[in-house]
């Protein structure tokens, strides 16, 4: 019995150590992986205070201003949602590397505040994280580089293929639409947007 007991002792003490060492691989890979994600976080917040400034001088002196030396890009237009506090500056086009620091105004839609229909398109897990938040007749602030804002009001959100969004950007009328991935808890891209639309409400004085 004894001699039993010793031998189920010594075979239980590699599995107690490969368990012990499996647990550690799994705990150092999720502290990783978090560290990861909370690093794209902090660089797309990062990314905001930079844009802050090279937008407030765009404004000041009248001309694009790089955020950093290296970037393809230049703050166009400051995005605001006063019911939910949230803002962002956002970038002209909306290649990768401008999304990876805030949302993009597309090339081919007008500025907005402009005839027909601005657009803007953000990731779903930075920038534009709160468009799942945003109820119909909520107001929407942008303020352009020239220093001029436009207040749209939200008129509803649809759910759309990427091909198959019903965005004009030659509508009548001013319009804006905001536009981010769906489902907003997925972890992988897919073909799916969601889309705020908006019209404008009141021009402010610069």
């Amino acid at each position: 019995m004894i001699a039993a007991t010793r031998l189920q002792t010594m075979g239980s003490a590699p599995a107690r150590s490969l368990l012990t060492f499996a647990a550690g691989i799994l705990i150092a890979a999720g502290l990783f992986l978090a560290a990861q994600g909370g690093w794209i976080y902090a660089k797309a917040a990062l990314a905001q205070v930079l844009l802050e400034r090279a937008f407030a001088d765009s404004v000041i002196s009248g001309a694009p201003v790089k955020p950093w030396s290296w970037a393809d890009t230049w703050p166009v237009a400051r995005i605001e949602v006063p019911r939910l506090g949230v803002s962002a500056i956002a970038l002209k086009g909306a290649s990768g590397q401008a999304l990876a620091f805030g949302p993009g105004h597309l090339d081919n839609t007008p500025q907005a505040g402009e005839e027909g229909t601005a657009v803007y398109a953000a990731h779903r897990d930075t920038h534009f994280t709160f468009l799942k938040d945003i109820h119909v007749n909520d107001r929407i602030r942008i303020t352009r580089r020239d220093g001029r804002t436009f207040i749209f009001r939200v008129s509803r959100m649809a759910v759309a293929r990427w091909d198959e969004a019903e965005i004009d950007p030659d509508a009548r009328g001013v319009h804006l639409v905001l536009a981010t991935c769906f489902p907003f808890d997925a972890v992988t891209s897919g073909p799916l947007r969601y889309l705020v639309y908006a019209d404008l409400e009141e021009t402010m004085a610069k």
